[in-house]
Order: structure tokens, then sequence, then C-alpha cells
């Protein structure tokens, strides 16, 4: 498991070090033992899905480089704890041990992924056009 946990540090590391004006990665929230192994390592942005329009929990780590962080673009009210709705909402956390676990926990969000086009790819090409 070290092995694997040192492939993909350095993974994630070469994706956040890449020489590119413009960085975003997005993981899981890291334990202590992944985070000391990322070059050049910066605290992330947390986001989560329900911010942006999709039922669930999810806390995502955006490491940004050069990009400005995130704005929620569409709100939604979590449910309470111990209700139906909150058990939806943390399915991915629910998820049960077996081989498509790591499909079920790995999703992207559309609303996430929405706001990331909309705020960082006309961001990005303004700080390019201006350059």
């Amino acid at each position: 498991m070290w092995a694997d946990l040192d492939a993909g540090a350095d993974l994630f590391s070469s994706c956040l070090n890449a020489p590119v004006p413009h960085v975003a990665v997005e993981n899981p929230v890291m334990h202590k033992h992944a985070r000391v192994r990322i070059r050049n390592w910066i605290k992330p942005q947390i986001v989560q899905p329900w911010w942006f329009g999709d039922p669930a929990f999810k806390a995502t780590g955006l490491y940004l480089r050069n990009l400005p962080t995130l704005t929620a673009t569409n709100k939604l009210t979590p449910p309470r704890p111990k209700t139906e709705a909150h058990k939806r909402w943390s399915a991915i956390h629910r998820a049960t041990p077996g081989p498509d676990r790591w499909k079920i926990r790995s999703k992207t969000f559309a609303g996430m992924a929405e706001a990331w086009a909309d705020q960082w790819g006309g961001w990005a090409q303004k700080q390019e056009t201006a350059a």
C-alpha cells in the first residue's frame, strides 16, 4: 500500500507542479501520509457538490495555482442528519466495499465541473490574452 501511495503522490505532484501557467488539481481531502509526499504542497480550497446544485456530500480539495478560488453557484440546503435525504446525500461515504466502490467514490459532479469551466476557463483566457 505504501508503494501505491508513493506512486499516487508522485502523479499528483507532477500535475500540481506542471510547467503551465494555471493549474487546478481535484482530489479528495488528503490524510497526513499523502500530504507529506506531495512536492510543493499547497493548501486546497475545500468545496462540496451541494454548493453547485448537486444533492450530495463529498468534501473535495481543489489545489489551485494561479487561479481564483471557486465561488458557489447554486447552493442547496443540506438535509438534517439522520434523515433519509441525508443518507442519500451521503451515498458516496456509505458506499459498501466491493469492486465498484472506487468508481462511486471518484465521481465528479456536473455542477462543480460546470463551475470550473465557467469560472476558470474565461478567467484563464483573459489572463493569457492580457499577457
